[in-house]
């Protein structure tokens, strides 16, 4: 099983804080079922260059894997690097793009601005995608369609060729309340009947409010879209990161 957005990387972004954190994230992960995760830590242009990022990146990796080597085999996922990047205008065009896809893929998770979308960002995700050649996977997409009052872009995006990626807690009945989180959730529901390129994760943060929770996001795909529909979500990832 896959988490494939987490922020279980220590201290790089506003997921776990230290070491100690990330070791009880990932033994909760472990519990659940996860064999592999992909830590997609934020990257903003606006903070840090490309070249920062890594290296930061780099270091919480290492105390990650050396953390994992240390314990008894097979009792922790293990961890693939990667970067949750935030739009930035311009990007389709941007040198390094590339360096911030998953690790060992031209998979790049690109998270959208949180306003009404633009021509420009189309262009920019055509751009990436053709130009540069990238396939994408937009970041929890469940929460931008409430925010989309003109939804030309929203459709023109929608019918691109790249991945849906929704949050594991949208699917889980009660987690949270609210008009936005029953939208977002029947948004989730929706996708998964009407559109094949979909992945589930987790994007946990912490062990409180923004925890794993992938094994009950599955058993409540599986008891509304069905067993069949949650195996399909599983091939579909698989064969997306066949290129690691």
């Amino acid at each position: 099983m896959i988490d494939f957005h987490t922020h279980i990387l220590p201290g790089i972004d506003d997921g776990s804080r230290d070491i100690e954190m990330t070791e009880q994230m990932l033994r909760k992960e472990k519990m659940q079922g996860v064999t592999h995760i992909y830590a997609t830590p934020h990257f903003y242009a606006h903070r840090r260059s490309v070249k920062q990022f890594i290296e930061r990146r780099r270091k919480a990796l290492e105390m990650t894997r050396e953390l994992i080597a240390s314990s008894e085999p097979g009792s922790l996922p293990c961890v693939t690097a990667g970067a949750e990047v935030y739009y930035f205008a311009g990007m389709g065009r941007a040198d390094q793009l590339r360096d911030l896809c998953i690790e060992g893929t031209d998979i790049l998770l690109l998270e959208m601005p949180f306003n009404q979308w633009h021509k420009e960002q189309y262009k920019d995700i055509t751009d990436i995608l053709t130009k540069q050649e990238l396939r994408i996977v937009l970041a929890h997409i469940e929460r931008y369609e409430g925010l989309q009052k003109n939804k030309d872009i929203w459709d023109r995006i929608m019918e691109l060729p790249l991945t849906l990626q929704m949050n594991a807690g949208s699917f889980i009945t009660g987690l949270t309340s609210g008009m936005h989180a029953r939208r977002a959730s029947r948004l989730c529901f929706s996708l998964l009947a009407s559109h094949e390129n979909c992945i589930i994760g987790t994007d946990c943060h912490n062990l409180t409010d923004r925890a794993p929770n992938l094994a009950e996001a599955r058993q409540m795909i599986e008891k509304k879209a069905g067993r069949a529909r949650l195996a399909q979500l599983d091939e579909y990832t698989e064969r997306l990161l066949k290129a690691e």
